[in-house]
């Protein structure tokens, strides 16, 4: 199926509605330029303030290669910390952006020409659908994590309440009819507190998916394949509406200015020598932990770029690299070794020949930019999704994950079993073969007749029939 350009009188005009932190932002200005090359007009409304420096960098940057783009900043209503019971400002973001979603409406209704539909986060769907009904339009979300993460978010109005006794009664893991079991293990620690503000954000977001016209993944079919099907044949979750794999979504491309360093760098190195270690925009490490992580990369022996983190917001970051690690770690590895603070193009890294295996904390954009390069994953969850995340990674063979290691800052990791974990990721022949045909296969449902590709074709199709149908009836 392909699309033409077509005339102007049928562009869809779609509102996108991102919520807080980069792995929020991501895919959606990653889904903006997809639409944007299939002749779609539209609108990004963006929160303001914003949580990180990154996000407002990249939201200008984005914007200036790409002015015919309507931006909105929706100034969200501040909430106070006594106001919410988690002191995460992503938490608390996530809080207010939802409960004021709704007053997007003036800003959407006065848009000319009219909205066609609205993609918006999962955290703002109870707000955004009341909008969408309203104005007449249609209304999808946009899933920023996997497929089986998802399912469990749309069962939390039923978890937290008639199966509530589940979290609390010592189980070892929670069942949802029709699925793999969760282990209990990797249900983040905030569900088991019905009055957590993060989970009533999500439930009352999650009661609105029944209500939307389709959740576009930023995944694909043959990576969390058992439970697509599970929930698109109606065996699980029957009341959510179309299941929309589109993924893994590209690259937007922009210049950031970050690149001098690390690129030329690895350039230098030999195929497939370098691990890279990242843990996102969000993970703090404390500094044992990462006393323990430089000693057991030391002792690897193996080329590596790490950007580190120590701070959960960038704009918090103040120490140098020598205040955190050893002189004597920086000395030893100086030839064979680089270590960043700023801000990298992930995406660029992870599609650079010399890179040989990533030690990730495995947020879904990280493990769809790994699948869809097809590089092997050591799995090192630290919160929110990311257990149930490296098990699906695991499952589909685009990685390994030593699930004893707990949360981030559950317990001290060793430095010799990370180096243990490093080596069998720099080494194992059978998992580099597995992850190339991960690679293989995230490129052919992206390239043309690919799965996601028909799927995204086909969703703005139905968007472009709508409004054709809304003009004529205008006619009429």
């Amino acid at each position: 199926m392909s699309i033409s350009p077509g005339s102007v009188t049928s562009q869809p005009h779609i509102a996108l509605f991102p919520s807080a932190g980069m792995g929020h932002l991501t895919p959606f200005l990653r889904l903006a330029s997809l639409l944007l090359s299939h002749n779609c007009k539209l609108t990004l409304i963006t929160t303001k303030p914003t949580v990180s420096v990154a996000e407002c960098t990249h939201i200008s940057s984005f914007l200036s290669k790409h002015p015919e783009i309507n931006h909105i900043e929706f100034h969200v209503p501040p909430m106070q910390h006594s106001d919410s019971i988690s002191d995460d400002p992503f938490f608390i973001q996530f809080e207010a952006t939802s409960r004021s979603a709704h007053q997007i409406h003036p800003l959407l209704a006065s848009l000319t020409p009219p909205i066609s539909a609205i993609f918006a986060d999962l955290v703002v769907a109870n707000g955004t659908n009341k909008v969408a009904v309203d104005l007449g339009v249609r209304n999808y979300v946009v899933s920023t994590t996997s497929l089986k993460f998802l399912s469990l978010m749309a069962y939390l109005p039923i978890l937290t309440t008639s199966d509530a006794a589940k979290l609390v009664d010592g189980a070892a893991e929670i069942e949802i009819p029709g699925l793999t079991p969760f282990p209990i293990s990797s249900i983040p620690p905030p569900f088991f507190n019905a009055d957590h503000g993060f989970t009533a954000t999500l439930v009352s977001n999650a009661k609105a998916l029944p209500f939307c016209n389709g959740i576009l993944m930023n995944t694909f079919e043959s990576f969390e394949p058992e439970t697509l099907s599970a929930i698109s044949n109606k065996r699980a979750l029957s009341n959510l509406p179309s299941i929309l794999p589109i993924g893994p979504l590209e690259t937007y491309g922009l210049n950031m200015n970050d690149q001098t360093r690390y690129l030329p760098w690895l350039n230098d190195q030999p195929a497939e020598s370098v691990v890279f270690l990242s843990f996102g925009s969000r993970t703090a490490m404390s500094k044992d932990q990462i006393k323990e992580l430089s000693d057991g990369l030391e002792r690897s022996g193996y080329r590596f770029l790490w950007v580190l983190k120590t701070k959960k917001v960038d704009k918090d970051e103040k120490e140098d690299l020598g205040e955190i690690l050893s002189s004597s770690f920086l000395e030893s590895t100086k030839n064979r070794g680089m270590v960043i603070k700023e801000w990298v193009n992930q995406q660029d890294i992870l599609g650079n020949a010399a890179i040989g295996g990533f030690v990730s904390h495995c947020g879904w954009n990280s493990v769809m930019e790994a699948a869809g390069n097809g590089v092997p994953v050591l799995a090192w969850p630290q919160h929110g999704d990311q257990r149930t995340n490296a098990e699906v990674l695991e499952k589909a063979g685009l990685g390994i994950w030593d699930a004893t290691w707990g949360w981030g800052g559950q317990r001290l990791v060793k430095q010799d079993e990370i180096q243990r974990k490093i080596s069998e990721l720099m080494t194992d022949e059978k998992l580099k073969s597995k992850a190339k045909s991960v690679g293989n296969e995230a490129k052919k449902a992206t390239g043309n007749g690919g799965t996601s590709k028909n799927t995204i074709l086909e969703t703005i199709e139905s968007l472009k029939q709508n409004v054709q149908t809304v003009l004529g009836t205008h006619k009429n």
